[in-house]
């Protein structure tokens, strides 16, 4: 059967029905949150006449995938049906048709799936993206075919119900934060005991069940040591880092490890002033531990005491008056900040935008410094206006430099706790999405939450936060998160771990085949991190998948388990880790490691990444499990070879294939030879001689050879 371009170009706003109507759900203040239609169809169970085969199921016509389609046998009439699971409030029905599309048709609604009323019927349809207001309250929504425009069946992309729904009671918004938001002021007693208790608590439970938050009221606070062990968030309350000061010290140290940082994970400091007992803070991090919107009067530390390893971290929006000393740090990456000096490199340190950065000079010493970070958008963030909670949502960035709060107020919005949805322990994904249907954002609380089914985020400028390292788990093998073909969504704060039925996905922004530009209002990952494997089996095909044009990730930690629990080639099997398929993409701090095959696929037109660090999987049995093709070893991050302009910065691969330490990787990196593809200060290493690269990119680097460790390293390409 004939089909629509897999890439088609880009529409204008105004043709785009769909994302006219997201636009439409943005509420104003005080606006009754369950009045904004939403999309109630995507994900729903489907039913149809019939299919022209098995890989044209109905379902494929509410997934959000627009490179999916339900097709029916080639004879009239033909229907297709969906279940909202309970009755609703019907605005618009948007069908967007294949080439083979019905050119008679009824738009039916029932309340029980056996008796139908008409909406609509035309007999003079002509195919393509189709947007039907209707009226009327109903569950079943059913498009009936009785005459073909073409000799193939009936075929449809997407079948879109909007509406708001009538299913049970209206959800409320705000409320108090939970068990595991422990809140501060200056006038609470002991609170060095509770922060020492939830410290022993966290300090080496590295794939256990606690999440905590830290809130600090504004004001100053005295003396206090806030060791931070996994899992545990700090935050101040203010709307400025200056409002909340702390004379002490925010501490992560390798105590729990013998002195090695290289574990120090999920876990991180937000809006905060320090001035620090010894002029000096310590923050001893690897992955998946951002240091945002910090105010160091002193220095910064970020190695353990004595100097052991750490395996590279993130700081953002940040003002350090005194020197870095990022000593045994492997890798780095620092945005939109100002610091007073730094001080050491190992393989990769990262600068965008940072005031006081070192100047370009990679690879010896090995920094890589951009004046400015092309676009940014800070991090939403919990803030108390006077006795009130809200959530600061800040502006975009184009070109920053220097943090977004250094000269006066901040630009962005401000939302109250009234418009989000708190998840507590229990909640149940049904609920969620209801609360997400109604309008209202999520603000996930401390602690696990497993979802049976995919949680569908649909309206633009929504925002989902997590506060204390919040993680969501697919049950069943289901997608955790999709976000749907709309502007400016906030995912923020959270991790997703893979459960043990192989997930698709873990996340996706936007669908598949999108055409939408979202460059004015950009969606936006920012320290949400993936783990497949570690806290028990896990699987998924593919971590997280960008279809959406314009989206910025900014901090995230991709990461096939290579220890803990359920680890194994096979027993946390995961062949991708971060997939990009729209354009104009933006990774800003992308670190991706351990997966099967390509760690970064990358197909969309017009990408940058600043900063990239990888490791290959370690447990790779044998040079045959990892062959691809006629090449050795699958790149750790791949252009698409469609590709025409794309531009990376800093980029590491390393491998220490313990179990075969014979294997051979032709590459780290691989890319298109052409003009606009281009690639500045690559690594790769092999630690300690377990496996090597022949190459850095393509056949271009000196290949890494013996056991000293030595990166090769590309300073341009081509």
């Amino acid at each position: 059967m004939p089909r629509l371009s897999d890439h088609p170009p880009r529409l204008t706003a105004a043709a785009l029905v769909t994302a006219l109507i997201a636009a439409l759900l943005v509420l104003l203040p005080g606006a009754a949150a369950q009045a904004a239609p939403v999309l109630l169809s995507q994900g729903r169970p489907a039913t149809a006449s019939g299919e022209e085969n098995a890989g044209t199921p109905a379902s494929a016509a509410v997934d959000g995938d627009n490179a999916t389609r339900w097709s029916s046998q080639f004879a009239d009439p033909q229907w297709i049906q969906v279940d909202l699971g309970a009755p609703a409030q019907l605005s618009q029905v948007v069908l967007r048709w294949e080439t083979a599309y019905a050119k008679a048709y009824r738009i039916e609604l029932s309340d029980d799936g056996a008796h139908w009323s008409t909406t609509y019927s035309t007999t003079a349809a002509t195919g393509g993206v189709a947007a039907h207001d209707i009226t009327g309250t109903a569950r079943y929504v059913r498009v009936y075919g009785t005459q073909r425009a073409t000799q193939w069946g009936y075929s449809l992309y997407e079948f879109q119900v909007f509406g708001t729904s009538g299913g049970g009671p209206t959800l409320p918004g705000g409320g108090d934060l939970g068990p595991n938001v422990i809140v501060f002021d200056p006038s609470t007693p002991n609170i060095q005991a509770r922060l020492d208790e939830v410290f022993r608590q966290q300090e080496s439970a590295q794939f256990g069940a606690g999440r905590y938050q830290f809130l600090f009221k504004p004001g100053t606070y005295n003396g206090l040591n806030a060791q931070i062990g996994f899992y545990t968030s700090i935050s101040g309350l203010g709307l400025s880092p200056d409002d909340t000061t702390i004379n002490g010290d925010v501490t992560v140290d390798a105590g729990w490890f013998g002195g090695n940082a290289t574990q120090n994970f999920w876990r991180s400091a937000e809006n905060l002033a320090l001035n620090p007992v010894n002029g000096t803070d310590r923050w001893a991090v690897s992955q998946a531990a951002p240091f945002r919107r910090m105010h160091v009067k002193g220095g910064l530390n970020l190695a353990p005491d004595g100097f052991g390893w750490a395996s590279g971290g993130y700081i953002a929006d940040s003002k350090i008056d005194g020197q870095v000393g990022n000593y045994s740090q492997q890798q780095w990456y620092t945005r939109d900040s100002a610091i007073g000096g730094w001080g050491n490199g190992v393989w990769n340190q990262v600068f965008s935008g940072v005031q006081g950065a070192p100047a370009q000079s990679f690879p010896n010493p090995p920094y890589t410094t951009l004046d400015t970070t092309p676009v940014s958008r800070e991090k939403p963030f919990l803030y108390l206006d006077g006795t009130e909670y809200k959530v600061f949502v800040p502006a975009k960035r184009e070109n920053a430099r220097g943090t977004s709060w250094g000269n006066g107020a901040p630009q962005g919005t401000s939302l109250p706790l009234s418009r989000f949805y708190l998840v507590k322990p229990g909640t149940t994904a049904a609920t969620m999405n209801q609360a997400l249907a109604q309008g209202l954002h999520l603000l996930f609380t401390p602690g696990v939450y497993h979802v049976d089914q995919t949680l569908q985020v649909t309206r633009a400028d929504t925002v989902v936060l997590g506060l204390g390292l919040a993680t969501i788990v697919p049950d069943n093998g289901v997608t955790a998160m999709k976000v749907a073909d709309v502007d400016g969504v906030r995912l923020a704060g959270f991790l997703i771990d893979a459960g043990p039925v192989n997930s698709p996905s873990l996340l996706e922004v936007g669908p598949a085949g999108t055409a939408t530009d979202h460059g004015a209002d950009p969606t936006t990952v920012q320290d949400v991190f993936i783990r497949v494997g570690g806290a028990g089996p896990g699987k998924a095909t593919v971590g997280m998948v960008i279809n959406n044009h314009d989206t910025i990730v900014d901090h995230t930690w991709i990461w096939r388990a290579d220890h803990g629990d359920g680890v194994g080639w096979e027993t946390n099997r995961a062949d991708y880790g971060f997939r990009v398929n729209g354009d104009d993409v933006l990774a800003t701090g992308l670190f991706v490691e351990h997966f099967n095959k390509y760690d970064v696929q990358w197909n969309g037109e017009r990408g940058r990444t600043v900063f990239f660090q990888n490791e290959k999987a370690y447990d790779a049995p044998n040079q045959a499990a990892i062959q691809n093709g006629t090449t050795k070893g699958y790149a750790a991050y791949k252009v698409a070879d469609s590709v025409t302009v794309h531009e990376g910065w800093g980029l590491g691969s390393y491998c220490y294939y313990n179990v075969d330490p014979t294997i051979r990787q032709d590459h780290g990196f691989q890319a298109p030879v052409r003009p606009g593809v281009r690639f500045h200060d690559l690594l790769v290493v092999s630690l300690g001689g377990k496996g090597q690269y022949e190459h850095v990119i393509n056949t271009t680097g000196a290949p890494t050879s013996g056991t000293s460790t030595t990166p090769s390293t590309v300073v341009s390409f081509p």
